[in-house]
């Protein structure tokens, strides 16, 4: 088995980090900031949103645990991955671009799916609003497909500092999309609430609409120059194929092996069968517990008698204030200490963290300073875990079937965060409520991975330095 290049960089010299974080002045990081709010936003509709409108109607704990099933397209969007790698949308991707076409087309089902839901009624129509979320779910992960390519592609092959930075920024932006989004959807539908609104939250969505609007309007000033490389170095491989099988470059065969075989077998081919698999195993364990305590966080802050504004302002507002700097903080620590020491460290402290929201649950009432330091401190380690496990999952990526490799790595990281948590609600009801039981078991579940991490860290190999170099 081969180790794997380009992960685990050497210590840098003082020069060297200077230009790492000079990076983040770079332009292509503000395009990179956007995109990054592009996909965290829907989850703002599909998880606290839906989470708290389901709540507020009076339906279980249970019943919002299993609505989050939705997220699991997140966790299969690589089957179709290879499909946005390949189709280029008619009339559109000639002026803007295939990567900013796929994006923009699933925005406007996103925007339209957010309308409908402001017509519905949960509980008359419990059904339908699940099958609008699960078409936003649905839009949304095919939109990270391109989305994530696009990032990457925004960044040299050869830039491995340049790459760290633009995932943190990516991860900023994520959590811009996610945390401020959410920030917003909350204090809005809490001031319509507290006017007597009744509809509060079917309105909500009206106004939210307005931001996917303009993100979009920005979205077409993001330059995209690489597509038709790439779409000529497709063109290649499916030639070869088609030679290989005899049936022409331009067969049915040769088109789909190219589409649907060659980047598995590209990302299998560069790392060795074993590695391969070691590594898919990693990315589903690594943020399982998180996920779980995700899930339920929402629910759990709301039971312990904080209202929506102040879950707004701790939860989403600081929340968000600190995971920017630490997240621009974790993409230096990732090229100083390594990626796979990295993880390492940020795996023992998203445990150790869940430990603090067990001693919030068995308190014996709430308090604002308990709850502001647990969520802040766990919104540390997790926009540090997160841009190190992205950054990683960058670096594995064929830049000639980007989309569909870093599609199958991050969808098996959402498998375990979406599917497995989806029983997080029946947990909680299953240990009578006990949130500080729940959050210790939490706590624990990130131990398989850090064990299958260890099995694999001597198959990673030091390069020289992180480069920035513009591409």
């Amino acid at each position: 088995m081969q180790p794997i290049i380009g992960l685990v960089p050497v210590n840098t010299t003082a020069t060297q980090k200077r230009s790492f974080l000079g990076v983040y002045a770079d332009k292509r990081m503000l395009r990179i900031l956007l995109l990054g709010a592009m996909s965290g936003f829907p989850w703002v509709l599909i998880g606290s949103a839906l989470s708290l409108w389901l709540k507020e109607e009076g339906l279980s704990r249970s019943t919002i645990g299993f609505a989050s099933l939705i997220f699991g397209v997140y966790s299969i969007n690589f089957f179709w991955a290879p499909l946005i790698d390949r189709i280029r949308i008619p009339w559109l991707t000639e002026r803007i671009g295939q990567r900013k076409a796929w994006i923009l087309s699933l925005q406007c089902i996103i925007l339209i799916a957010l309308l409908l839901w402001s017509g519905l009624n949960p509980v008359d129509n419990l059904a339908l609003v699940i099958a609008v979320g699960l078409a936003i779910a649905i839009s949304s992960a095919s939109q990270d497909i391109t989305i994530d390519a696009l990032r990457i592609e925004q960044i040299g092959r050869s830039e491995t500092g340049a790459m760290a930075a633009g995932a943190a920024v990516a991860v900023v932006g994520w959590w811009t999309g996610y945390k401020l989004g959410g920030f917003i959807a909350l204090m809005i539908a809490d001031a319509l609430e507290q006017r007597g609104f009744e509809n509060y939250w079917p309105i909500t969505f009206q106004i939210l609409a307005v931001l996917i609007v303009l993100m979009n309007a920005l979205l077409l000033l993001i330059p995209e120059a690489s597509w038709r490389e790439r779409v000529d170095a497709q063109a290649k491989d499916q030639a070869a194929i088609g030679s290989a099988i005899g049936g022409g470059e331009k067969g049915l065969f040769a088109w789909l092996s190219t589409t649907i075989i060659a980047p598995f077998a590209s990302f299998f081919r560069q790392n060795g069968v074993k590695v391969a698999l070691a590594i898919l195993a990693f990315i589903f364990l690594f943020k399982i517990g998180e996920a779980f305590v995700g899930k339920m966080s929402i629910i759990f802050y709301k039971e312990v008698g904080f209202s929506k504004s102040d879950i707004a302002i701790y939860s989403k507002g600081l929340g968000w204030v600190v995971t920017v700097v630490f997240t621009l903080i974790g993409g230096w620590f990732a090229v100083k200490q390594g990626i796979v020491k990295a993880l390492f460290l940020a795996g023992v402290a998203m445990a150790a963290t869940n430990l603090m929201f067990s001693f919030m649950a068995w308190s014996s009432e709430p308090s604002a300073l308990l709850f502001a330091a647990a969520v802040l401190i766990d919104d540390v380690t997790a926009s540090i875990a997160t841009v190190i496990f992205v950054t990683f999952i960058s670096l594995l990526v064929d830049r000639t079937y980007t989309a569909t490799q870093y599609a199958l790595l991050a969808s098996l990281g959402t498998a375990g965060r979406t599917l497995l948590a989806s029983s997080s609600g029946a947990m909680v009801d299953g240990l009578d409520g006990d949130w500080g039981l729940f959050f210790i078991i939490t706590a624990l579940m990130v131990i398989p991975s850090l064990i299958v991490l260890w099995f694999l860290q001597d198959r990673f190999r030091f390069v020289s330095e992180p480069s920035v170099e513009q591409p």
